[in-house]
């Protein structure tokens, strides 16, 4: 398995309810993968209860983590581990990460470092960690290269967080960037969105879409980039 070849991933918030019915669905969409993530009221509980919902979907399993708490490993394939570049806290740049291997026993080999630049201030992620989101795409793309070239970090995550975003940004990361994968989430909600944004990120991940307009406009989006 190599999600590095990933097209589009499907994120579900382990806070919000979601069928078993729909769950066939998604696995039918033809995405690539699940990722279990959320900001608020995530607990390893409602992850744990999302994850055996999930479980038998024939679909690559990761997990994005907001705190340590929720780094599961158990029956995962993945976990993308978002480092907030463009945060006001620092618990979101580093402060977490020391904690966590500070206190946890990691699987190393499981872990996929993200790059985060969020780009909403008015998002529970935006102002979670006291984003500084007036940024132009060509500090955006700054902060790709920094990821990149100095910290060697495999992914750059877009973050628009429930809006749609500028896609001069995404096309000024992906043009700054020669190894590092450019993920785009936030406000793809149609296929023609999906496609716009698919010109320039190397995957795409759709969330809200997912509760908002169902699985139907999901397969849109996965046909869209595929």
């Amino acid at each position: 398995m190599n999600w590095q070849t990933w097209r589009h991933i499907t994120k579900l918030d382990p806070d919000k309810v979601i069928t078993k019915e729909e769950i066939a669905e998604i696995a039918a969409s033809e995405t690539d993968a699940l990722m279990l993530s959320g900001t608020l009221d995530v607990t390893p509980e409602n992850l744990a209860e999302l994850y055996d919902n999930v479980r038998d979907a024939g679909l690559p399993l990761t997990v994005e983590p907001v705190d340590p708490s929720c780094a599961r490993f158990e029956g995962i394939d993945y976990v993308f581990v978002p480092s907030v570049f463009n945060a006001g806290h620092p618990a979101f740049i580093t402060g977490l990460h020391k904690e966590w291997a500070h206190h946890a026993d990691i699987l190393w080999d499981k872990v996929v470092q993200e790059a985060y630049v969020v780009l909403n201030p008015n998002s529970s992620v935006g102002k979670l960690t006291r984003a500084k989101c007036d940024l132009t795409p060509a500090e955006v793309a700054a902060y790709g290269v920094v990821a990149e070239k100095y910290y060697s970090m495999p992914v750059l995550y877009i973050e628009y967080s429930g809006m749609y975003g500028d896609p001069a940004v995404t096309r000024a990361v992906s043009e700054a960037l020669s190894t590092t994968r450019v993920f785009y989430g936030g406000g793809i909600n149609s296929g023609e969105k999906a496609a716009e944004m698919g010109q320039y990120a190397d995957t795409i991940v759709v969330g809200n879409a997912v509760y908002e307009a169902g699985p139907a406009v999901l397969k849109e989006t996965v046909k869209a980039v595929k």
